[in-house]
C-alpha cells in the first residue's frame, strides 16, 4: 500500500494507492488506528462511492482502534467517484453499482486483505451497495476475521451462499428496498448468520438520510464491534 495525500481536515485520513489482485490500480481511503491496532476493517461504500458517510465510518472504525480502508469500487469506470448530494446523481450512481461486475469487487476487497492481514485480523462491513458485497466477500474470500453488512438490498437473493467467516447482518424492519418478508426468509435458510432487524428504515446508519436512525445506528456498530472483538482470534 502506498503512501497517500490526506484529505480535508474534516477527516482523520488519506488517500492511498491500492494494487487489486487482477494488477488494476485504485484509491483507497486509509485511517490508522488510534491507540492499540486491534485489527483492520474493510469498509464497502453505499453506491455514492466514497462519500463523507464512508469516511465518517471510516474515522470511527479508527476511533475504536482498527485501521480501516475503504476501496473505491468504481474506479475501473469513474475514478474517484463521490455523491455526497442524494438529492441529484442518483441515477448515475446505480448505473455505476449494476455495471461493476461482482468479481472486480472481489478483486479490491481481496487487495484490502493483502495490505492489512499481515498486521493482524482483518474485518469488512458495508452499507446498502456495500452491505450487499460484504455478504459476497463473506462467502468468497478466505481470510476474512468476521463481516458486519448493513441492509444490503441483494442479500436475500443470495441466501443460497455460504459464509467462510462468522457473519452478522442489520436490516432496518421498515425499509421499503429490502422488504422484511425476504429478510425474514433469509434468516430462516442461514440460521447460523446473525440477522437484526431495527425499528428503521434504510440507510439507518447514514447521518445524511432522511431514515437515519441514531439509536438503531449505535446499536448496530456497537454490536459490530463486540462481532470484531469476539472473532478477533
Amino acid at each position: 500500500m502506498a503512501t497517500g495525500v490526506a484529505t480535508s481536515g474534516a477527516f482523520a485520513g488519506e488517500m492511498v494507492r491500492l494494487r487489486s489482485r487482477d494488477g488494476f490500480e485504485l484509491g483507497a481511503y486509509q485511517v490508522e488506528a488510534e491507540g492499540g491496532r486491534k485489527g483492520g476493517v474493510i469498509v464497502l461504500q453505499e453506491i455514492f462511492g466514497l462519500s463523507n458517510h464512508v469516511r465518517e465510518m471510516c474515522d470511527r472504525f479508527a476511533a475504536a482502534g482498527y485501521e480501516a480502508i475503504a476501496p473505491s469500487l468504481y474506479d475501473r469506470a469513474r475514478p474517484g467517484f463521490v455523491q455526497n448530494d442524494l438529492s441529484t446523481g442518483y441515477a448515475d450512481a446505480v448505473s455505476l453499482a449494476t455495471g461493476n461486475d461482482r468479481q472486480n469487487v472481489l478483486n479490491d476487497v481481496g487487495a484490502c486483505i493483502d495490505a492489512m492481514s499481515p498486521a493482524g485480523p482483518v474485518f469488512v462491513t458495508g452499507y446498502c451497495y456495500g452491505g450487499s458485497m460484504t455478504w459476497l466477500s463473506a462467502c468468497s474470500l478466505p481470510g476474512l476475521a468476521a463481516a458486519s453488512g448493513y441492509y444490503g438490498s441483494l442479500i436475500p437473493s443470495l441466501a443460497g451462499l455460504t459464509p467462510l467467516c462468522p457473519t452478522i447482518l442489520h436490516f432496518g424492519r421498515t425499509d421499503q428496498s429490502v422488504p422484511l418478508a425476504s429478510v425474514e426468509a433469509f434468516a430462516a435458510a442461514q440460521p447460523g448468520v446473525g440477522v437484526h432487524l431495527y425499528d428503521a428504515g434504510h440507510g439507518f446508519s447514514r447521518k445524511a438520510s432522511s431514515d437515519y436512525d441514531a439509536a438503531a445506528d449505535k446499536l448496530a456498530f456497537d454490536r459490530t464491534l463486540a462481532h470484531f472483538a469476539a472473532n478477533s482470534g
